[in-house]
């Protein structure tokens, strides 16, 4: 049995909310609607209605054979969550076969980060002899400075630049409204980019701007889109040949694991990265304890501590 007209409007109803009201990220709104699908088509488009708490616990026993990481049945169980609490809400439903729907625990896993020296050589092996190249730059400038989400930095438009103030309004997860600072030297990036970079990126294309324009932009005058920001960190990652996988939020990472290391308050760093629950943030003063054990056992000629003593200490 094929797709229904039905599901098909509850999918693209769910797509619609997800993107617009939760203003989630491309790549999470592809990987609901997939994940939502896959359950569906397994139980040969059964009406949302006639779902109940049995077959989704029988569709999580399914899955266990093909062995996914336990993050991602995690994403799954938060997007048939996510999906049937919505057709709750919209009263498509009379109620929500999946709200005891439980995941299973992720795996503890620090963050990973980079170092002062590893991002002072990224940061500085960027070629601004173009325009791409001036732009991207401003970009992991302003990634390192700020420690906004990619969604945020792609999404930023120039009504939401206070660079008088050094200061950025970014909408976070669920369109949550935020203020980031900026640093001089990232404004001074940034600057050059809007001033002499932009103009000539979409020469070719050209668009009236204004306060609704998007600030970071393509060869066809779009607004750049996030596969590109992690194409060009790439790029500058396989020059440098620096041995570490870095992402867009690795970034992030390292802008809150340095603020705890230099003394910030967690709830700071909390207001500033967008954080709902300041459970979230502590995980930094994890990492910076780390980093600092073992700064400390590189440089002290006697150190000679143990897992013991660690975890005594």
């Amino acid at each position: 049995m094929g797709t229904n007209t039905t599901f098909d409007g509850y999918l693209k109803s769910f797509i619609a909310y997800l993107s617009v009201e939760k203003n989630f990220s491309n790549y999470t709104v592809r990987a609901y609607k997939s994940d939502v699908l896959s359950f569906f088509i397994w139980c040969n488009y059964l009406s949302p209605d006639k779902v109940n708490f049995n077959k989704l616990r029988e569709y999580l026993h399914f899955i266990q054979k093909f062995n996914y990481k336990k993050t991602t049945v995690a994403r799954k169980i938060a997007a048939l969550r996510t999906f049937f609490k919505y057709l709750h809400k919209t009263q498509y439903l009379s109620s929500n076969p999946a709200e005891n729907l439980t995941a299973p625990k992720k795996p503890k896993t620090l963050p990973k980060f980079l170092t002062d020296n590893e991002m002072s050589t990224l940061l500085d092996n960027v070629n601004i002899n173009t325009p791409a190249g001036m732009r991207n730059k401003a970009i992991l400038e302003l990634l390192w400075a700020t420690g906004m989400r990619v969604s945020e930095l792609s999404g930023l438009d120039f009504e939401n630049l206070n660079l008088d103030e050094n200061e950025i309004t970014v909408f976070g997860k669920g369109a949550k409204e935020r203020i980031v600072l900026v640093s001089e030297r990232a404004k001074k990036y940034l600057k050059q980019y809007i001033d002499v970079a932009r103009p000539l990126i979409a020469k070719d294309n050209p668009t009236p701007l204004t306060e609704k324009s998007p600030v970071f932009i393509n060869k066809t005058g779009f607004r750049l889109q996030n596969k590109s920001i992690r194409n060009a960190i790439n790029d500058i990652v396989d020059k440098i040949q620096l041995p570490k996988h870095v992402t867009p939020h690795v970034f992030r990472h390292s802008f809150a694991t340095k603020m705890i290391e230099n003394g910030a308050d967690l709830r700071v760093v909390q207001e500033l990265l967008g954080h709902a629950s300041i459970s979230n943030t502590q995980i930094y003063t994890h990492i910076s304890s780390q980093h600092l054990t073992q700064e400390y056992i590189k440089a002290h000629p006697h150190a000679t501590l143990t897992n013991n003593d660690l975890n005594e200490g």
